[in-house]
């Protein structure tokens, strides 16, 4: 059968606006919409910007409505949920393995990691935190090395499932499937997982050092006005690194779980800074909610520090989710207006995916 006289070569050459066949758009979420939305997507997945920064003319507000839009598409909502459940899966099993292990170690040991679980409570609220310190003083109690044997491959595969859901939801937000052999990404979600445990306890380390080092310089700095500027200091200089190790776990979590062709570290990108002052914020509201309306204990009796800690987590994950998606619409819009002014694909294509007619 002969071709209609209008329509498209199968390969097109030098020149034409864009290719309907894309390289790769077999592992590619977009596949059976429009081509474009498909040539942007995989661009962003191949060439990383080199800074986020760097909007090279893209209009903010562009990026921002096409995020939020992005957001409802995607349904993050539904997303967050899910992440908030594994959270809330790994985290007593993390506990009692480390518990456990200082436990055994030794009592003091437990103590200290007490000491440094109290700084959760100045944006965890308090009956979630509650939970958290209860479970960790009970097993810390009865440390065995037995349950440092199941606390430990408890806490491994719980946390690599909870990495794995956050790696699917980072591919939604990247238009990618997953490609990786399924032993190779749960391996990958462990390492991960190890890595974010090991920053946030340097986190929490961190602030209990900058305390250490206030009541310090106040108990030997004679003059009382100096004593005090240098306590603040150091307590705004504790809170400044905390806020950068913060950010660094965002970061780390953008690199390693979306499956993209390439990868390229960034520090501080702009859906980390806003990740981190969302989280920051909500969870501060949550705690200021619950301090003056807290009827949680009469909706839902014992439960309700439960359904607190899964709020909380639910949180965390739907900032970590936002965070990610500012930063692919960001990359979308950079990658469609240079495939534009390189003739690639037509004036009126648009990186949000609409299904091809």
């Amino acid at each position: 059968m002969t071709a209609p006289p209008n329509a498209p070569p199968e390969t097109p050459p030098a020149g034409e606006p864009f290719p309907n066949k894309v390289p790769g758009s077999r592992r590619h979420r977009l596949s059976g919409v429009d081509p474009a939305a498909l040539r942007i997507w995989e661009n962003v997945s191949r060439l990383p910007l080199r800074d986020l920064w760097s909007f090279q003319g893209v209009p903010a507000t562009l990026v921002w409505s096409r995020t939020f839009r992005a957001f409802l598409n995607d349904d993050l909502l539904s997303r967050a949920a899910e992440l908030g459940y594994y959270f809330l899966f790994a985290l007593f099993p993390m506990l009692v393995c480390a518990s456990a292990i200082l436990g055994l170690a030794a009592r003091s040991a437990s103590q200290i990691y007490v000491n440094l679980l109290q700084y959760l409570a100045l944006v965890v609220p308090a009956a979630a935190y509650n939970i958290v310190i209860q479970t960790f003083n009970q097993t810390a109690a009865a440390a065995t090395t037995g349950k440092v044997t199941l606390g430990l491959a408890a806490a491994l595969w719980s946390a690599s499932v909870g990495f794995s859901a956050i790696q699917e939801g980072m591919n939604t937000v990247y238009k990618v499937r997953e490609s990786r052999a399924f032993l190779m990404a749960r391996a990958s979600a462990i390492l991960v997982t190890i890595l974010l445990s090991a920053l946030a306890t340097l986190t929490l380390a961190e602030m209990l050092l900058s305390d250490y080092l206030q009541r310090l310089a106040q108990a030997h700095i004679w003059h009382h006005a100096l004593a005090v500027s240098v306590g603040l200091a150091l307590r705004i200089a504790g809170f400044v690194g905390a806020s950068g190790l913060m950010m660094v776990q965002l970061d780390v979590i953008y690199y390693f779980a979306p499956d993209l062709k390439n990868r390229r570290w960034h520090w501080a990108t702009p859906g980390s800074v806003i990740a981190l002052a969302g989280w920051v914020g909500a969870s501060l509201g949550l705690k200021a909610y619950l301090h003056f309306f807290n009827s949680f204990t009469v909706t839902y009796g014992s439960l309700g520090a439960v359904i607190v800690l899964l709020t909380w987590f639910y949180i965390t994950g739907l900032m970590i989710l936002l965070g990610a998606e500012i930063n692919s619409e960001i990359q979308a819009a950079v990658a469609e207006k240079t495939l534009k002014q390189a003739g690639e694909i037509p004036e009126e294509a648009s990186a949000e995916p609409v299904q091809a007619g």
